[in-house]
């Protein structure tokens, strides 16, 4: 080859490289901007209806498409959404501004009627909003981007109610059939199981219960995307073994519940990193003690929780600490509170001390209450819901056994465990409970007020019917004066902690597991924000 030709082909050797690495840098670029989510936990979504199930991993995928008047920022503080501002124009009295110009994905304009529709639907028997929506009084449209919410009583946690209500498209709900909630106790379905049309910034494109979810960024989202994620792909996967298996490949990009057993690995596995702190949620322990006889045990004629002698020995026979350092790794808070977090309780220490672990007294008071070998009963348990639920089942079983109390384990999907928590078809159940408000009233009214009218104790599968703290926790419901609302939520949870009308457990400490190249905000109530995400 002479020196003209050699010099020829080096030139056209060195335009070829840099046209390779152009294209290579144009086509990064290009991904950067449009970039997929992989993403996966243990449990699924129950209903892509907003007003069906308050579930969190629910509440959070659908919150992706719908949004509320009002939502959360990082830190959890209150800010706008739908709507641009607000005032409250006497103790009874709120006026909300709504954000205009905005869309639902269909296309159809966001108005106040959208509100009023979307409260009222929330209010309805079947959903499990119905006691944040009833709190909200009731609406008065002042014109298209303007309404009103006149309440009955003053309500101290107003914000905090309006946030849980999602808004729906009236039209599209007429259009579908979908006016009223999906009934999940009944195992009903409709269009708004698998179908979803909201204002959020994101697009349900498909869904697959219990294999797969597609989400698209909306491009005509009124707000702001901090991330630079184009598409959300979900899948569920019960078995903490394949969710980290799948992570450490690469098919995923994030896991939301890396079993504790697996978090040392990951934090020495190249190209991962994990993101922790605690989270707004207390797990603990229910019983029935409405039933002169339960449902699912060998005594008959007679409920033995409720006697609290029976109640208070499956409390101190509970080896706290073995449950948080040998199972949960040390990812758990043990606490005697039964709020979410301490704020709830005014980060009053009295109200979070644990009765003590004392397997001795414990066989005492079953002595006493007349059960001194104990009896049979069965325990419904989550298997793909909570940090390790399934396995503190088995550890409590196998600690209760020390009383003779000798438990059927039920452990289930949480698609079966909630309805049939729901119809009250239980005897004894482990649960858990938390999300973004730390005030008690989030708690104490539908958790452990006695099952009545407007949405109370909707959550008390136990059938507690406890005087004292009702009377305590409806007043702190409507007390404007922050002291005296604090004394009569004092009050109320002394209340719990005296009658063990449940067993707490522990907080949960949360851990994120995601690839280096993406960057997640993690909130306290574990709540996973689409358009806070970078995948570099």
């Amino acid at each position: 080859m002479n020196p003209v030709e050699f010099l020829r082909r080096a030139r056209l050797c060195r335009l070829s490289g840099a046209l390779l690495m152009a294209a290579f840098f144009a086509g990064a670029s290009s991904l950067a901007g449009a970039q997929t989510l992989r993403w996966s936990s243990q449990g699924d979504p129950l209903t892509m209806d907003p007003h069906s199930q308050n579930e969190l991993l629910t509440n959070n995928l659908t919150g992706q498409i719908y949004e509320p008047l009002v939502g959360r920022d990082r830190s959890l503080a209150i800010v706008p959404v739908l709507a641009t501002s607000w005032q409250q124009l006497s103790p009874t009295l709120w006026r909300f501004k709504l954000r205009p110009n905005v869309k639902f994905h269909d296309g159809t304009p966001f108005t106040a009627d959208d509100v009023v529709f979307s409260v009222q639907r929330a209010r309805d028997g079947v959903s499990d909003l119905k006691t944040y929506a009833v709190a909200l009084g009731e609406l008065k449209v002042i014109d298209a981007l303007t309404i009103d919410f006149v309440l009955k009583q003053v309500n101290p946690v107003f914000l905090e109610h309006l946030y849980t209500v999602q808004v729906m498209s009236r039209a599209w709900a007429e259009k579908h059939g979908a006016t009223r909630p999906i009934d999940f106790k009944s195992q009903q379905s409709g269009y708004a199981s698998l179908n979803a049309n909201g204002t959020g910034p994101y697009r349900l494109v498909s869904r697959e219960p219990d294999v797969k979810t597609v989400y698209r960024r909306n491009p005509t989202w009124w707000g702001h995307f901090d991330g630079n994620v184009q598409e959300v792909i979900y899948t569920p996967i019960k078995s903490d073994a394949t969710r980290v298996a799948a992570l450490i490949s690469g098919e995923l990009d994030f896991v939301l519940d890396p079993a504790p057993q697996d978090l040392t690995r990951l934090r020495k596995t190249d190209g991962l990193k994990l993101i922790e702190g605690p989270e707004n949620r207390i797990i603990f322990i229910g019983m029935d003690q409405s039933r002169d006889e339960l449902l699912y045990s060998s005594v008959k004629g007679k409920n033995p929780f409720k006697d609290v002698r029976v109640r208070r020995a499956l409390y101190q026979s509970i080896d706290i600490e073995t449950l948080r350092s040998r199972l949960m790794r040390g990812q758990a808070l043990p606490t005697g509170g039964m709020t979410p977090s301490p704020r709830g309780a005014f980060n009053d220490p009295a109200l979070e001390q644990r009765l003590p672990f004392d397997l001795a007294a414990a066989r005492q008071l079953m002595t006493d209450a007349g059960y001194p070998q104990g009896f049979e009963v069965a325990f419904d348990c989550p298997n793909n819901r909570y940090i390790n639920d399934e396995e503190i089942c088995q550890t409590l079983a196998a600690m209760w056994a020390k009383l003779g109390v000798r438990v059927r384990l039920n452990a289930m999907p949480r698609s079966i465990f909630f309805p049939r928590l729901h119809r009250l078809d239980t005897s004894l159940y482990l649960m858990g409970w938390g999300g973004a408000s730390t005030d008690a009233e989030i708690t104490l009214t539908p958790l452990m007020r006695s099952r009545g009218e407007g949405g109370a104790g909707a959550w008390n599968f136990g059938q507690i019917s406890n005087a004292r703290l009702d009377e305590a926790a409806a007043a702190s419901s409507r007390e404007a004066d922050p002291a005296r609302r604090e004394q009569f939520i004092k009050t109320a949870l002394r209340e719990q902690q005296s009658a063990v009308n449940y067993i707490p457990l522990h907080r949960q400490v949360i851990s994120w597991a995601a690839r280096q190249n993406v960057d997640v905000v993690q909130r306290a109530d574990n709540w996973v924000e689409f358009a806070w995400i970078q995948v570099k």
